[in-house]
């Protein structure tokens, strides 16, 4: 089973992108935190590397993870052969539009019925029941598009609702699979900010094989 993080952990992170903050006991810190406005929806092609250590990781109790992170490639190919290919990310706050349901409002709004689409998503947590009907009614009414949706974790799995949400996804086509140690290598490299002229290595934190074991049996449960 993967670890529970630990609280100091869970404190470290600023409100939801992993900056450190100091004296968390403090009730007005607290107050400031829990007032702070919703945030828009943010979109971008690199993400800072805080926020994927933070939003990204695979821990089982996802305490001060407030957001959705959607990294995504949208490849686009023509009855030719000829494809165009598109990447970049977005974040929500919870409180606001989810970046699922941002994703077809702001980059995909139209599909060109000539072209096939094939879309990967890399997010760091599995869609709620409503941008799970969102997801549905755009693949029922788009035959042209190819979903394949990766999570880092899975998002009130227990919840009835949210299983059958996760079922009907399937159902629709829509392939789901948890993020391996090479998906979370793959967004270091094409989605998280690197210093110019200088690649960092991907460094897996410790448990990372063991929560993604937790989490496939999770979903394989759920969608069997």
């Amino acid at each position: 089973m993967a670890q529970k993080e630990e609280a100091a952990e869970a404190a470290a992170p600023a409100s939801q992108n992993g900056d450190d903050l100091e004296n968390l006991e403090d009730p007005e810190k607290l107050k400031e935190l829990i007032d702070l406005p919703p945030f828009e929806i943010v979109t971008g092609v690199r993400l800072p590397v805080n926020f994927f250590k933070f939003q990204f990781r695979n821990v089982e109790y996802s305490s001060g993870r407030n957001k959705t992170f959607l990294c995504y490639v949208v490849e686009a190919q023509s009855k030719g052969g000829q494809a165009q290919a598109t990447q970049g990310y977005l974040e929500d706050e919870h409180a606001g539009a989810h970046a699922e349901e941002a994703f077809f409002n702001t980059i995909l709004p139209a599909f060109d019925p000539a072209l096939k689409y094939n879309v990967t998503w890399y997010v760091s947590s599995s869609p709620c029941a409503a941008c799970a009907d969102r997801i549905l009614k755009t693949l029922s009414k788009t035959k042209n598009l190819r979903l394949l949706i990766l999570v880092s974790r899975l998002f009130m799995w227990e919840e009835p609702e949210v299983q059958a949400a996760l079922k009907k996804l399937k159902e629709a086509g829509c392939k789901l699979r948890i993020m391996k140690p090479q998906d979370f290598e793959y967004i270091w490299k094409n989605f998280v900010e690197q210093e110019e002229g200088e690649s960092k290595a991907f460094e897996p934190w410790e448990d990372i094989q063991e929560n993604f074991l937790y989490y496939e049996e999770k979903l394989a449960d759920i969608l069997k």
